[in-house]
């Protein structure tokens, strides 16, 4: 029975547990007030009779003195009894009238002895056999003679009872009031809630598996008082959080999928080349002795190709999972130094594009990863020499700064349209889609030349327009990216 009640009430709303709560609290209150008013109103009443029993006797003494019995004076249903108690032991005196006693005066006797024994008024209240409750007073009206007298405390309990009567009615009709009106403003009150509930439905039955799915749900409601107003804001704070976290996990989706493609569509290439030149080279080898060393060369040429491009892929690949493996090896380098190799490296492979180097008189100190930053150098430069004319004109020029150190790579080309800009960091992307993959490469030069500088904690940035095009890595001096380890 007890767990079935538990269970019912958790089947109950909060607004109805709340009103409940409330209404059984005002039920106590309710109880304590009409206690204390009933047993106030009874004392005071009994008090008030107290001092009737008091009055009446001061006056009936006079006539017992005066008379022997008591005459006149009398109050309907009041009883009265004259007792000689001269020798110790009361002796009741014939009443003027029979209906002055009761027809058990037992009760009065004993209010009389315990007079004589206190020697002071007495006060009881007994109940008289058929006639109900009294209140009895005893006091001596002259040595040797004690008056007791009786009256009904029948009205008393009839005040009290209708008293009782008001009190239950309107205890009820408030506490009745109370439930039902504070049902309906905690309901209002909690109403904010319930819309957090039904926004929380709706979010739980939208569809989360697809990729572009974002939560348009939001708390609106702007009801409650301020503990409601701040879960709303702590609620909304949290769809927001997960709906920009929808949207980056569905960019990163996106990014995914284009970057298998390319990378698939990479690779093919490649693949499909050096399956050719083995099929050419098993044909020469058997036909054509003469061209096997050629076409052996061309396939070792396609598969030192698709190894490059296999090591920027994995090079990528452990810069995005730095946390878990580095693969920075940082030491105390020369920044001039590098740049000063990275040109000879150029000049080398590029003898038609001038080159100018402009670097500070003294050594630029930095604690970098030298391997991985000459990558990035030759990977800059490699990106102008492939994207300009023959002839076009490239300058390097370092700068220290306010705690930086700032590679400049310039060159006078063409530039790079606007509309670009903002993804030629982008993994496999090219301004020109239609060039060659020998002449345009792979495409990951620049996504690898940005992962490494914000790996050793600095930035590369883009500034391009007509004859003019310059790449910018600025790097802090001293210090590498806490995703590196020293």
């Amino acid at each position: 029975m007890i767990g079935r009640l538990r269970q019912n009430w958790r089947r109950l709303r909060l607004g109805t547990r709340l009103a409940l709560g409330l209404g059984a609290l005002a039920l106590m209150a309710f109880a304590v007030v009409g206690t204390a008013l009933t047993t106030y109103m009874r004392d005071y009443l009994s008090a008030q009779l107290d001092d009737q029993l008091g009055l009446a006797q001061g006056g009936q003494s006079k006539s017992i003195a005066t008379s022997g019995t008591l005459q006149g004076k009398k109050y309907y249903r009041w009883y009265y009894a004259v007792y000689d108690v001269s020798n110790g032991t009361p002796v009741l005196r014939k009443p003027e009238e029979s209906s002055d006693l009761p027809s058990d005066i037992a009760d009065l006797t004993s209010v009389a002895k315990a007079q004589i024994a206190s020697g002071g008024h007495v006060l009881r209240t007994e109940t008289l056999a058929g006639e109900g409750e009294y209140r009895l007073r005893g006091c001596e009206v002259e040595p040797g003679v004690v008056l007791v007298s009786g009256a009904p405390m029948g009205d008393i309990d009839e005040t009290v009872r209708q008293l009782v009567i008001i009190e239950v009615v309107a205890f009820g009709l408030a506490l009745l009031a109370l439930v039902v009106l504070g049902r309906r403003l905690l309901r209002r009150g909690l109403q904010p809630l319930s819309d957090m509930a039904h926004t929380a439905h709706g979010i739980a039955s939208h569809d989360l598996t697809d990729s572009a799915a974002r939560l348009p749900l939001r708390a609106e409601n702007r009801d409650g008082g301020p503990e409601v107003e701040e879960l709303r804001t702590a609620f909304n704070t949290m769809l927001e959080h997960i709906d920009d976290s929808l949207a980056v996990r569905a960019e990163a989706e996106q990014r995914l999928r284009r970057f298998v493609a390319d990378a698939s569509h990479e690779l093919r290439t490649p693949l499909m080349s050096v399956r050719g030149y083995a099929d050419l080279f098993q044909y020469a080898a058997a036909n054509v002795p003469e061209e096997r060393d050629r076409h052996l060369a061309r396939l070792r040429a396609e598969a030192a190709r698709m190894g490059v491009l296999l090591d920027d892929l994995l090079l990528l690949a452990r810069l995005d999972a730095a946390d878990v493996e580095t693969p920075l090896r940082p030491e105390d380098t020369d920044l001039v130094d590098l740049v000063r190799q990275a040109a000879d490296a150029f000049r080398a492979g590029h003898p038609d594009r001038p080159l100018t180097v402009t670097v500070p008189p003294s050594p630029v100190r930095l604690r970098v990863d030298p391997v991985r930053i000459r990558q990035v150098l030759d990977n800059l430069l490699t990106n102008a020499a492939v994207h300009t004319p023959p002839g076009t004109e490239v300058s390097v020029t370092v700068s220290v700064g306010a705690g930086t150190a700032s590679v400049r790579v310039a060159d006078t080309g063409p530039g790079i349209p606007e509309a670009d800009r903002e993804q030629v960091f982008d993994r496999f992307y090219r301004v020109d889609k239609a060039r060659s993959r020998d002449r345009g490469g792979s495409g990951l030069g620049l996504a690898v030349a940005r992962s490494l500088t914000e790996a050793h904690g600095g930035t590369v940035e883009l500034t391009s327009g007509p004859g003019a095009t310059v790449f910018t890595v600025t790097i802090p001096l001293g210090a590498v990216s806490p995703l590196t380890s020293p």
